[in-house]
């Protein structure tokens, strides 16, 4: 745990940073060295930059069910580690939130990773998440619809927005095929630590 409490110092510490210092943010992720499952999405949401916690809206609350686990054990940090894409809030675009930052993934989660040995599952939700760490298909849709191509390692996801209702729509295997073992990946990961 001493140098994951390092790492978070030099985030913190680190002169790009500088901006979210004077604004009074933490970087708002969750790294454990005994975490069996990683969700590695965008960034947080200002929500989340405010309370210090990952996944603190209605995209998480969306995402636990997903999960098919409870807040309880979403929370426990022997059971999910979380690394977005950036681990500070960007800013509101004109059509959402700003893109995290791209230099910032490539600079921090290696050494995070490292630390977390017992990571047997990677949820790797959205777009830039998906780009940086799965590359492949063109699209967001393909690799979701593909995700039995990145198992049993990966996980490939829609970010679970509520703004993503129309996606979801469009495209009803992701309910019937993809959730329910999603779902069971979950628990067989979770199930191996107890």
């Amino acid at each position: 745990m001493k140098e994951l409490d390092s790492i978070r110092r030099d985030i913190t510490a680190h002169p790009s940073n500088a901006w979210a210092v004077a604004a009074g943010f933490e970087p708002v992720y969750v790294a454990h060295p005994d975490a069996r499952c990683l969700i590695i999405g965008q960034a947080p949401g200002i929500k989340a930059q405010q309370s210090g916690i990952p996944w603190n809206d209605a995209s998480g609350r969306r995402l636990i069910e997903w999960l098919g686990v409870d807040e309880a054990t979403f929370r426990d940090p022997a059971a999910f580690a979380i690394l977005p894409m950036d681990f500070y809030y960007p800013g509101k675009g004109t059509t959402g939130d700003l893109p995290p930052r791209p230099d910032f993934a490539p600079r921090w989660h290696p050494p995070l990773l490292e630390l977390m040995p017992q990571i047997s599952l990677t949820l790797v939700v959205g777009d830039y998440a998906q780009r940086h760490y799965l590359g492949g298909k063109s699209s967001l849709t393909e690799r979701v619809r593909s995700f039995r191509d990145y198992l049993p390692e990966r996980f490939p996801l829609v970010h679970p927005s509520p703004l993503n209702f129309r996606w979801q729509s469009r495209n009803p295997w992701f309910a019937s095929d993809v959730l329910p073992e999603l779902r069971r990946r979950v628990d067989e990961v979770l199930s191996a630590r107890r």
